[in-house]
């Protein structure tokens, strides 16, 4: 499957300072949820970048598959996954079009999508994961949080917001506050998140 580049979301990875989010390493958030074995069975990454939660899936057992609009970033996770001796699929794709991946998964994980997104695209992203998530299975999502200060970065969201996205289909089983590891920003390493875990019904 292939997809034409988004050039904005290309030039993240092709700019000679890495992005805020490509930290060279997993989310602290899903290293937690690895060691309480939950990214387990087939597993999708929408929105890898370079791969490194796609991987730490794929080091604890989990058949993964992460997909990006970026290919230097999916030529990274690549990359990253056959110096580390790790079966882990990545493929060029749009988190807006996930039923074009033609299967389901067992889990999801989204570590800094959904609070991309317009309110038009979120309400097409969230129909997307449905497409792409078996009944029952359960997507792990990571979303800038409205308790972060100032106006740098990516649009805030409230936990109300987070909730009402995902009320059709759905059921939020946990929304709790935590935090994203971030390259220096502003002074700042680290940044305010919510951590949902959501059931597709």
């Amino acid at each position: 499957m292939t997809e034409q580049a988004h050039p904005e979301w290309e030039a993240s990875y092709t700019r000679d300072t890495p992005a805020a989010w490509d930290i060279g390493r997993p989310q602290p958030a899903f290293v937690r949820l690895a060691d309480k074995g939950l990214l387990s069975g087939l597993l999708l990454d929408a929105g890898c970048g370079t791969g490194e939660n796609s991987l730490l899936a794929a080091g604890r057992g989990a058949d993964v598959i992460g997909i990006d609009l970026s290919p230097t970033a999916i030529a990274r996770a690549r990359e990253k996954a056959s110096e580390r001796g790790l079966a882990a699929r990545f493929e060029v794709a749009d988190a807006l079009d996930l039923e074009r991946l033609a299967f389901t998964v067992d889990t999801v994980i989204d570590s800094g999508v959904f609070h991309v997104f317009s309110d038009e695209d979120r309400a097409r992203y969230v129909a997307s994961l449905a497409a792409a998530l078996k009944p029952g299975g359960v997507c792990y999502l990571m979303c800038f949080s409205d308790r972060q200060p100032g106006t740098w970065g990516p649009r805030r969201i409230r936990a109300d917001e987070l909730r009402a996205a995902f009320s059709d289909g759905w059921v939020v089983e946990s929304l709790t506050a935590d935090t994203f590891d971030v390259n220096p920003v502003e002074g700042t390493t680290r940044v305010e998140a919510w951590l949902a875990t959501i059931t597709r019904l």
